[in-house]
């Protein structure tokens, strides 16, 4: 079997970033480090593919990125690794975001606006409808998914069932037994999306461990601060006897954090909280989390996409890991070490 640029990756131990610049004998590429993935590339018989910056003329040498927002965090980041991994190779980014409007359903993605204008798409972070997907086929260009994937599709992302089994397994050792998780939006019923696979994740979790899912135990938080705030009020409300609380991202548990707060409550004495991201406020809050490299997905995506411009082989799936951070703002109920 071919080996594409992220098995050079893997074997070096370095991100498919780093084995890029290595190859191309570019800067800021420590020599240990260069050497470790020639090493790497020749072990596995690797040829890079020609440079995605020397394809034939003709093409428009940009690639369309979707995505609902740009403001949050992961979606932040994933753009960011993604854009400047293309700029390396001559490459310019499309940015189509769409407005969504919480209640209000999105609208349906158009692909018109990138016919003739791109030579790939990543889309981040978005869980399409499956006859969006049918028509980002229809248009022939490579397509790879950041996050939410696709059934038969190549994808960057999450363990999400994993990170959201280890989140509670955290609680759950610490000693809590009454368990809420902080959900995205109702409407994402999608199978493939990060809420949903999140969300089985906590269930499985705690059906494991011989703990309850009950009533009013799962809210909405949106994934936004402000979300996971009002759904943390929500859920004070109808589960006042919640000890602890898995957000399914970072932002809605400092949303959660802020809520414990204004009922006068302590985090982690009262309630403990934990989410997912590593976001860059996390420690500033003392936020425990399940840690993950937006940054490097979204190069890694683009890296891959690029390999599929050049005919290289890429993997289907290229799974993440996430690093458990633990800080203060979980602890055992009581909050008693």
């Amino acid at each position: 079997m071919a080996h594409g640029i992220v098995d050079v990756a893997r074997a070096a131990g370095v991100s498919t970033a780093t084995v890029s610049r290595a190859l191309r004998g570019l800067p800021n590429v420590t020599e240990s480090t260069r050497q470790r993935v020639l090493r790497a590339a020749d072990d596995l018989g690797y040829v890079p593919s020609p440079s995605a910056a020397s394809l034939a003329t003709g093409r428009t040498r940009t690639i369309g990125l979707i995505s609902p927002w740009v403001s949050h965090w992961f979606f932040a980041n994933v753009i960011e690794g993604a854009e400047r991994a293309l700029r390396a190779e001559g490459f310019d980014a499309l940015l189509y975001t769409f407005e969504v409007e919480r209640g209000a359903r999105r609208l349906d993605l158009d692909p018109g606006v990138l016919r003739r204008r791109v030579d790939g798409v990543l889309v981040v972070g978005l869980p399409l409808e499956p006859p969006e997907i049918a028509t980002l086929d229809e248009l022939g260009y490579p397509l790879v998914f950041v996050g939410p994937g696709a059934p038969d599709h190549v994808t960057v992302g999450l363990d999400d069932v994993d990170t959201a089994r280890r989140a509670v397994a955290h609680l759950a050792g610490l000693g809590h037994r009454v368990i809420a998780h902080l959900s995205g939006e109702p409407d994402d019923v999608l199978a493939w999306s990060p809420a949903v696979r999140r969300a089985h994740g906590w269930r499985t979790e705690m059906a494991a461990r011989g703990l309850a899912v009950s009533a009013g135990l799962e809210v909405h938080g949106h994934f936004d601060v402000a979300g996971g705030r009002a759904s943390m009020h929500r859920l004070l409300d109808a589960r006042p006897d919640v000890t602890a609380v898995f957000a399914a991202s970072d932002e809605m548990a400092m949303g959660a954090i802020l809520a414990i707060r204004d009922r006068g409550l302590r985090v982690p004495e009262d309630v403990s909280v934990i989410g997912v991201d590593g976001h860059q406020m996390a420690e500033v809050l003392g936020l425990t989390t399940l840690a993950q490299d937006a940054w490097d997905q979204g190069a890694t995506a683009a890296t891959m996409l690029l390999e599929l411009l050049t005919g290289a082989p890429v993997p289907r799936d290229v799974v993440f890991p996430t690093t458990l951070i633990e800080r203060t703002s979980t602890a055992p109920p009581g909050g008693i070490g």
